[in-house]
């Protein structure tokens, strides 16, 4: 168990949209993964609750959408449902003309496949779960 749990939590680093944390003490999780995107008002968060006598890492994945000013029309969502967010802006071209491009763009899977892949790796088995 120990060697899933330190592959996951060696997934922190500077480069890594989110960050790997032991469970909080009355959590069901035995590790938390977490993400905030403040740019596009979202925070993802990934429980994980390992399973060492059948090798298998059980996941909740929660999203929290926030795209509004003072909170209103927050939106709260449960379940592997990959998502991208974008944010696009008007310049300039060179022809002179206005145009909208991407300024910044997240997938969910930018968090949840490092998780699953490390998981797979390390030769367990990732199942998403209605609770832990």
């Amino acid at each position: 168990m120990t060697e899933v749990r330190d592959a996951l939590l060696a997934l922190n680093s500077p480069n890594m949209p989110f960050s790997v944390q032991e469970g909080q003490h009355g959590e069901k999780a035995d590790l938390v993964a977490e993400c905030h995107i403040k740019r596009v008002g979202v925070r993802l968060k990934t429980s994980m609750r390992l399973v060492p006598e059948k090798h298998e890492v059980r996941v909740i994945h929660e999203r929290w959408e926030n795209r509004s000013a003072g909170n209103a029309n927050g939106q709260y969502g449960r379940g592997h449902a990959p998502a991208t967010f974008t944010q696009k802006e008007t310049v300039t071209g060179p022809d002179g003309r206005k145009q909208r491009v991407e300024a910044f763009r997240f997938d969910t899977r930018e968090m949840t496949n490092p998780l699953e892949v490390t998981v797979l790796r390390a030769g367990w088995t990732w199942r998403g779960v209605f609770r832990l």
